[in-house]
């Protein structure tokens, strides 16, 4: 079948007026989905630029990061809903209208069907206002551990150290421990002989540990400290160290705290002792 073919069966089937009036409404359906990502991209720029710029160092980086992907959510689902409702136009002239005239039917099919959304949005508010935590900051939420990539209004990204993302439904989270909030204590736990002197090995560790103070002044806000014995091992006797670090900076302290225990031990020759097995032979022969 030939152009012209396909051409007449179409006019016997369909009225030039009809295939212009499908091609209008294909193409106004097109430029509307167009739009609606170009005002989403660029709407995106222009509010990470508001936020990037020198007139937004009024709140710290954490919050402007957080206020971003807020904002960047809020327009994403604005320009879908206003995209949907133009499309929908293109089909029913009146569509408007009766969007209002079953309100009544949508808010009960909100209270029935979506009480997880709208606590989910709500919870969402909530955290933002009370600012429980921020983009970026370190965090355990619903039982995920991890750093905070996005807050939407329903949902929040957190990113463990394995590089998994969970994507979190805001209305799960009941409880948050934020590690970003004030100082954080590192502690350490090192081990003794008991056959060495606990007083001379406090001594050290005191020494030492007024010269971490001064190579580590730019991470510590308190200590370190020593303790003294918390407690009795199988093999050993057990002397706690702590200290009170800038946020997220514990865990490195923790690693050269151990690292400066271990060095002035071995200088002073006190010893942290390991697990020891003695095996004793008993002789099965007789002699003649």
């Amino acid at each position: 079948m030939d152009l012209a073919a396909i051409k007449q069966w179409l006019l016997g089937l369909y009225t030039v007026e009809d295939i212009t009036a499908a091609f209008t409404t294909a193409l106004r359906i097109v430029i509307t989905l167009i739009l609606a990502k170009l005002v989403i991209y660029y709407g995106g720029k222009i509010i990470e630029k508001i936020f990037n710029s020198k007139a937004s160092k009024f709140i710290s980086d954490h919050r402007a990061q957080t206020l971003t992907g807020l904002l960047k959510s809020i327009l994403k689902y604005t320009v879908y809903f206003v995209a949907a409702m133009s499309i929908i136009q293109i089909f029913v002239p009146n569509a408007a209208k009766t969007v209002l005239a079953g309100a009544g039917i949508l808010g009960l099919a909100v209270g029935f069907g979506a009480q997880n959304l709208v606590r989910d949005v709500i919870t969402g508010f909530f955290i933002l206002f009370e600012d429980q935590f921020a983009v970026g900051d370190y965090v355990t939420v619903a039982g995920v551990t991890g750093t905070v990539e996005e807050i939407g209004l329903r949902v929040t990204k957190i990113r463990e150290a394995g590089g998994q993302l969970h994507i979190i439904p805001n209305g799960i989270i009941n409880q948050v421990a934020n590690y970003n909030r004030g100082g954080i204590m590192a502690m350490v736990e090192i081990g003794i002989s008991y056959e060495e002197n606990i007083d001379r090995a406090i001594d050290v560790l005191k020494k030492m540990s007024a010269q971490f103070a001064v190579d580590w002044q730019e991470d510590l806000l308190e200590g370190p400290d020593v303790l003294g014995v918390v407690r009795f091992g199988e093999s050993d006797v057990v002397i706690r160290i702590v200290a009170k670090t800038k946020p997220m900076r514990q865990w490195e302290i923790e690693r050269q705290l151990r690292k400066s225990i271990k060095e002035v031990f071995d200088r002073e020759g006190i010893e942290i002792p390991y697990p020891r097995r003695v095996v004793i032979a008993t002789g099965g022969g007789s002699g003649a």
